[in-house]
C-alpha cells in the first residue's frame, strides 16, 4: 500500500488562521462600490384578481371603510389619509388598502385615527398607513399587506395585487 506523502499535519491554530485569511480575501472580493451597494425599494407584488372597492366620491378623509380583498376571507381597509402618501392612489395620491390581519397571528386589527396607524390587540404590533404599512412597534416581523390600487375615470378604485403574503394564506395564489 502507498502512502500518500502530500499532506501536511498542521494544528489547529495554522487551520484557524488560514480559513480566517481565506475568508476575508472572499469577503474583500464582494465589496461593490457604494453607488452599486444601495438597495433598490423592493416592492413584492402578489397578483391577485381585481376587484372593485369603492369610489372616491364615497371616501372621506381619515375615515376608513371596511373591504374585503382578495376575498371575503380576508378583511380589509380603505383610506382616504390626507395627504400624498406612499403607494396612494386618486388625485391626491392619498388613497390606500391595507389587509387588516396582523402579520405575525393574525389578530383582527383596527385603525386608529389620531396617528392613523393599524394596532393589533393581540401582541401590540402597530403598522403605520401613511408610510405603506410599515411596522412601527411590536412582535410582527413584517409589514402588513399593502393593497395595488388603481382609479378609472369615473373614480372607481380597484385592488390588483398585494405587497405581501396575507396572513393564514399558504401561498399566494388562491
Amino acid at each position: 500500500m502507498s502512502r500518500c506523502t502530500k499532506m501536511v499535519d498542521i494544528g489547529r491554530r495554522q487551520f484557524l488562521r488560514g480559513g480566517a485569511v481565506a475568508a476575508a480575501g472572499a469577503a474583500t472580493a464582494t465589496v461593490l462600490p457604494a453607488e452599486q451597494a444601495k438597495a433598490a425599494p423592493a416592492l413584492a407584488i402578489i397578483d391577485y384578481p381585481s376587484s372593485k372597492l369603492g369610489n372616491i366620491a364615497d371616501l372621506e378623509v381619515n375615515e376608513p371603510v371596511d373591504i374585503s380583498y382578495p376575498d371575503v376571507d380576508s378583511p380589509g381597509i380603505l383610506l382616504k389619509v390626507g395627504q400624498p402618501v406612499e403607494g396612494g392612489v386618486g388625485p391626491d395620491g392619498d388613497i390606500v388598502a391595507y389587509s387588516v390581519l396582523c402579520p405575525h397571528k393574525g389578530w383582527y386589527m383596527s385603525y386608529r385615527a389620531d396617528d392613523k396607524t393599524l394596532n393589533c390587540p393581540g401582541h401590540f404590533s402597530r403598522f403605520d398607513c401613511e408610510a405603506g404599512g410599515q411596522q412601527i412597534w411590536g412582535h410582527a416581523t413584517q409589514n402588513v399587506p399593502q393593497f395595488t390600487l388603481t382609479v378609472d375615470d369615473k373614480g372607481d378604485i380597484y385592488a390588483e395585487g398585494a405587497s405581501d403574503l396575507i396572513f393564514g394564506r399558504p401561498s399566494n395564489v388562491l
